[in-house]
């Protein structure tokens, strides 16, 4: 009888959120519109993306997207002439990101995720704010220096990331034979790499710069190996809304062309930052320097031509 009630519970919960979807879909169709009429717009917020997005605790959230947001929502209110507007915070996971965007829970994401062509069918992007190489993080003592050597290894990674993908591709590529473990999170796949559970975390490099740098003991851990891909980063929002698109857009290419976007990444990948007031210490890369002077919103698959 037991098991007959949860059955019947899942389909009535499976046919109530199936109804709920669409119901939330009809009310997104103008963001604008949305965000006036309810004074509020909500943000979709990362706990342990690095120096892009980062939890304080205590509901409040940081970093360099977060501060990039931050100016896109007070361009937005202006628009809006709105006399305020209500940040709502929602975090989000790598594997919940794009489903809450999609369904009218976030309005707008301001964390660490990857511009590629896949995603473009379900969501749409700002132009690229920050390039990402995915790189290796291991321990200093492992004697692993390149991608050859996680051969028999395991190796960690975060739930609905792009990383995996390339993992695979990348096995298969060499003959890499190694064990996967995942974390739901990035701060969780550091704890397995930090407590031996892993031998390496593949992950973007800034996030694995970061989580390093507020590690208990940041000697110990080593970015190793070639760049396993090259990757846009950007703010992500509900696609086919193109008053939205516009506003967000805007106000991205304004603080390229300001000069003001190349001042909060010096704050976040240059500067002591908290909580542990360490720096990150990732120096601005050609490639996002390029994406600064020539805003685009172009996948990832476009940087693997080149």
């Amino acid at each position: 009888m037991m098991k007959m009630h949860r059955v019947a519970l899942a389909a009535a919960l499976a046919v109530a959120a199936a109804g709920a979807v669409p119901s939330a879909m009809a009310q997104t169709g103008d963001t604008l519109k949305k965000i006036k009429d309810s004074g509020s717009i909500t943000e979709g917020v990362r706990e342990s993306s690095g120096a892009l997005a980062f939890t304080l605790g205590d509901g409040k959230y940081a970093g360099f997207h977060y501060d990039v947001c931050a100016r896109v929502i007070a361009d937005i209110q202006k628009q809006l002439a709105l006399p305020r507007i209500d940040v709502k915070y929602q975090p989000v996971t790598s594997q919940n990101r794009i489903p809450l965007v999609q369904n009218g829970t976030v309005d707008i994401e301001c964390g660490s995720t990857t511009n590629n062509a896949t995603r473009q069918k379900d969501v749409s992007f700002a132009p690229t704010t920050y390039v990402e190489e995915v790189r290796i993080a291991v321990k200093a003592n492992s004697g692993i220096t390149n991608i050859a050597q996680l051969n028999g290894k395991t190796v960690a990674t975060t739930t609905g990331t792009t990383s995996v993908q390339l993992l695979r591709k990348h096995e298969r590529a060499q003959g890499v034979d190694f064990k996967e473990v995942t974390g739901k999170d990035h701060s969780d796949s550091f704890l397995l790499l930090e407590g031996g559970r892993a031998d390496a975390f593949v992950m973007d490099g800034q996030i694995l710069a970061g989580l390093i740098s507020k590690s208990k003991a940041p000697a110990e851990y080593r970015i190793v190996g070639e760049p396993l891909s090259v990757e846009p980063i950007a703010i992500m929002y509900r696609k086919d809304d193109a008053a939205f698109k516009k506003a967000v857009d805007d106000s991205v290419k304004n603080l390229m062309s300001s000069g003001e976007i190349a001042k909060l990444y010096d704050k976040w990948f240059l500067q002591p930052i908290p909580p542990s007031n360490t720096r990150v210490g990732l120096p601005l890369s050609d490639a996002t320097k390029a994406a600064w002077a020539n805003p685009n919103d172009k996948p990832a698959e476009d940087y693997a031509k080149k």
